[in-house]
Parts: structure tokens; sequence; C-alpha cells
């Protein structure tokens, strides 16, 4: 049986939505790390960008995506590479992204690293930092000190 090309591309993006990120509950579109899919003769291409160069996860979210393409019909093959040409940057995250790492206490700036982190919590500016070492490679620990908090927020990508 053959899958019209949109149809199955949709399928891929839609299967895409499902797989999570192994360090957070959020899935790896709403996080902006898909970068492009590309789908020839049944054989499906997903480049994604990873939020963190050394993620310890990335070889765990290859097999997610590669296992979660093959269950789909009309997927012959999948390969899933990561890029390093572009840095993940916060403006690939989804609007509907930012609202679900609010919810497990993560800190977005709305555009820039730059902007000062906020507390997810009560929404104050009197934060500090408390550790660039948070619990995983990408993020870091800071401390809400008006309401108590402690939240992480993710590290800003190195400098070009």
């Amino acid at each position: 049986m053959t899958i019209a090309a949109d149809t199955l591309e949709r399928a891929v993006w839609d299967i895409l939505a499902t797989v999570e990120d192994p360090e957070l509950p959020i899935s790896i579109v709403d996080l902006g790390l898909v970068r492009d899919v590309r789908i020839e003769d049944g054989r499906v291409s997903v480049r994604l960008v990873p939020t963190w160069i050394a993620c310890p996860a990335l070889g765990v979210i290859r097999r997610r995506v590669r296992d979660a393409l093959v269950s789909l019909a009309g997927v012959r093959d999948a390969a899933v590479d990561y890029t390093y040409d572009e840095p993940w940057t916060l403006e690939r995250v989804t609007a509907r992204g930012r609202a679900q790492l609010a919810s497990h206490g993560l800190s977005v700036p709305r555009c820039r690293f730059a902007e000062p982190p906020v507390c997810p919590y009560c929404g104050s500016h009197d934060v500090v930092a408390e550790s660039l070492f948070g619990p995983t490679l990408c993020r870091a620990t800071y401390l809400c000190r008006s309401c108590r908090n402690p939240f992480e927020r993710f590290k800003p990508p190195a400098e070009a």
C-alpha cells in the first residue's frame, strides 16, 4: 500500500510530536529540536538540533525518534542525525513548549538568554544563581528570594 507523500509527512510530524525529551516531559517538536524532515520513497531522514552539544541524552532521543518513525505505516527506514551547523535557540521553542517548561519549574526567557531569570512560581525577578551545574548539562539552578523556591533555567549556548 502506498501512502500519499503529504499524508506520510503529516504522520511523521504527528509522531515526532509524541517523542519526549528524556530529561523533560516535553515533546522534541515543542522544544524545537526538529530541524527538518525529508521523505523519499518511504525512507525518512530527520535532522535534530541538540539543546546542548554534549547532552548525554542525544543517543536516547535518536533511538526514540527512530523507533517511533519505523512504527509508522509507509516508513521503510528512518535515519536520525544531529546537526551542529546552528545552535539551538529559545526561538525554536513553541508557545506550548514554553508553557510546559514553566509548568515543570523552568524559567524560560521570552526571547533572549541575556534576559534576567524570572521565578516560574511567583514571577519575581529577585533571584540568584545557585549553581551553573544543574541536574542536566543544559540547565543551571536558581533560587527565588521572594518565594524561596528553587528553579532551573536553560543555560545560554556558547558564544560564537
